[in-house]
């Protein structure tokens, strides 16, 4: 009886412990999810330039585009490359542009020391794909920091708060003054540029997809 009362309890303990850590990760795994804002990867259909809201493959999203040449940016793909993905290609603009993407029923707090963007790009020549924000009161935000060339796609993962800002000027694609600790609570859209005109494949900016971390404003 002794014996049987021991092994029940060691079984009640080790029960117990499994459904401790079941619940930690089910909660980290909550909270992952729920941090997980959006994640646009462009429908896989033809290439077309200009790049148009049916290029979006999330439903939910809204296109915004920016800059002279706002309307030469293109959504690219070749078949007869082997695994070549469905991206933007800044190549084609003779000017300056910026794509940005709003929540139909969302907007972002990006203050948690978690928040993030990741994206997949492939630059080359002297182009840095940097990050832009609007915010609420609609100014909006070019990071200082970005990915720059690469011999391949590679996937960049950005925690906004260890990133610098300057001010982003809408009308010219340049960036501005520095900003010092940007209010980042209240973000209604997130987006990219290279603040350069296109150079053709060697002098140009590719993004593959963009995924958005962090709480959302109802």
């Amino acid at each position: 009886m002794k014996i049987f009362t021991t092994i029940r309890i060691r079984w009640c303990l080790r029960m117990g412990l499994l459904l401790i850590l079941f619940g930690f990760s089910s909660s980290i795994f909550a909270q992952e999810n729920e941090m997980a804002l959006f994640r646009e990867d462009w429908k896989e259909i033809p290439a077309e330039t200009p790049v148009t809201e049916d290029h979006l493959e999330n439903e939910k999203l809204n296109l915004h585009l920016y800059g002279a040449a706002k309307q030469e940016l293109k959504k690219s793909h070749h078949p007869e490359i082997a695994n070549d993905p469905f991206y933007i290609w800044s190549g084609t603009c003779d000017d300056t542009w910026a794509l940005a993407l709003g929540h139909k029923d969302l907007d972002f707090d990006l203050r948690d020391p978690s928040s993030k963007i990741v994206w997949r790009s492939k630059q080359s020549g002297f182009r840095t794909l940097r990050i832009i924000l609007e915010l609420k009161d609609g100014t909006w935000l070019v990071s200082e920091q970005g990915s720059e060339a690469t011999k391949d796609w590679e996937t960049s993962s950005f925690m906004l708060n260890e990133l610098s800002w300057r001010k982003l000027n809408l009308e010219g694609i340049f960036e501005g003054q520095p900003v010092e600790d940007p209010d980042l609570s209240h973000v209604v859209k997130v987006g990219f540029t290279d603040l350069m005109r296109g150079g053709g494949t060697p002098a140009s900016s590719r993004l593959d997809w963009i995924e958005v971390h962090g709480v959302a404003i109802e």
